[in-house]
């Protein structure tokens, strides 16, 4: 539409992987304007049903990441059970880290 492109990656991790990108540039997320953030969300829902329904995917992941390129996008990756798609090494909090993180983040949540 005139605010949101969306395209094919041309390097998927699945068949139908998709990038809902905003036409205007905001580096990330935060700085996006929330009524445009509620469009790509928008539009992302819309074609992650597409999606899931033409490529008979089991589920998609949505992923906004945002550090190979410098424009927000978002990642809609057309997911199977059995297709032992990798996600990122998880690992455990030391002692008290946990709540030393989220008090840090709740001083500057507005």
């Amino acid at each position: 539409d005139e605010k949101i492109f969306a395209f094919l990656d041309i390097n998927p991790v699945n068949a139908g992987h998709t990038l809902v990108v905003p036409k205007e540039h905001y580096q990330w997320l935060d700085d996006t304007p929330d009524e445009l953030l509620v469009e790509v969300v928008l539009t992302a829902k819309r074609l992650l049903t597409a999606i899931r329904a033409a490529i008979a995917a089991d589920y998609v992941a949505v992923n906004v990441i945002g550090v190979d390129v410098p424009h927000f996008h978002v990642h809609l990756i057309p997911r199977y059970f059995s297709d032992n798609f990798v996600n990122w090494p998880a690992r455990k909090y030391r002692e008290k880290e946990m709540e030393e993180t989220a008090e840090k983040i709740q001083l500057y949540i507005k």
